[in-house]
């Protein structure tokens, strides 16, 4: 995919002895704001309250959260007992996406390869920006997959509008680059297919209305918010071509497992005959689990994030902190 669709990444590190930086995605689209991550506690604050989501890049934070453990143990003269220990913290800071615990596996197995502790910190992080490398790439290949879905599409429509819908944000901001369920969508239109988004507002925290939009606004897609029990109702009277979602997990017998109300949206494709499409890189495959039903865990939140809302006052002004706990970290 060209350049213009290819965004800054939401997860860097500018010096390698220096904080982990991410873009706070509480704060989109009313502000971009920078947060520095320099402990474990900063990396499980910022997956746990979801200043950082989206199961790819919640995996890479994950491994960047190794990388300040070894970088802590050098300093504070810890053993590899010591990592492993905040290792497992890492590992339990969100339940439903498989990501985080393979990232943390794969970077504490480089870890465990160094005897010498300052090694460790180099391979740890060594072993962080190949997974963002590996989830960009994934991306990008997922895209250039799903164009040929579209561009038939559009030929079957004689090149009239080709309408999708999504839910929840899949985008450059939960994987790193590209997107998953956006990463078709950016290729298609890069490509110049006639094409409009249907992006559901995704309660409870909004993040289509949020985020998707405020992606697909800045590259110029042309899309609409819709409330989330809209998308049936489009589906019925024929104004949605295809359904592009993400995924958290996805089992052994593909169950796929995202943002709550992705089932809802694959019952009415399935009722009106529109094609229903998942879209997910390797990473999310979790081939030990076989019912996604029975075994994959589902979080629950706190239920102030459904009393509460966020967002700009009726005088234009974005609240500094809100009950959710904004800010906490460095900015």
């Amino acid at each position: 995919m060209p350049s213009e669709t290819k965004k800054p990444r939401p997860i860097w590190q500018d010096d390698p002895r220096g904080p982990v930086k991410v873009i706070d995605q509480r704060r989109l689209p009313h502000e971009r704001v920078e947060a520095e991550l320099r402990t474990v506690d900063d990396a499980i604050y910022a997956i746990q309250t979801l200043m950082v989501r989206g199961a790819p890049l919640i995996g890479v934070t994950a491994a960047y959260g190794v990388v300040l453990a070894a970088a802590a143990a050098v300093e504070n003269g810890g053993g590899l007992d010591t990592i492993e220990a905040e290792a497992a913290r890492i590992k339990a800071a969100r339940p439903t996406a498989v990501n985080l615990a393979w990232a943390v596996d794969r970077a504490l197995a480089d870890v465990r390869s160094e005897v010498d502790p300052v090694r460790r910190v180099a391979r740890a992080r060594q072993t962080a920006s190949a997974l963002a490398e590996e989830e960009a790439a994934n991306c990008r290949s997922i895209g250039l997959h799903g164009l040929p879905i579209i561009e038939a599409l559009s030929r079957s429509k004689h090149g009239r509008t080709v309408h999708v819908l999504t839910h929840c944000n899949a985008g450059w901001l939960a994987c790193v680059e590209y997107g998953t369920a956006t990463a078709p969508i950016y290729a298609a239109f890069d490509r110049g297919i006639d094409l409009h988004v249907w992006v559901d507002e995704t309660r409870p925290l909004n993040q289509g209305a949020r985020l998707t939009a405020w992606e697909l606004g800045e590259v110029g897609v042309p899309h609409t918010v819709i409330t989330d029990n809209a998308g049936g109702h489009l589906m019925q009277h024929g104004m949605v071509d295809l359904v592009i979602v993400g995924s958290d997990r996805t089992t052994a017998t593909g169950d796929v497992a995202n943002k709550i109300g992705t089932y809802l949206k694959a019952l009415a494709a399935r009722d009106n005959g529109v094609p229903f499409w998942v879209a997910l890189p390797h990473s999310t495959l979790d081939m030990r689990v076989r019912d996604g039903v029975a075994e994959i865990p589902i979080e629950e939140r706190n239920a102030a994030e459904v009393t509460d809302l966020t967002g700009r006052t009726a005088d234009g002004r974005t609240p500094a902190a809100t009950r959710l706990g904004l800010p906490r970290l460095r900015h």
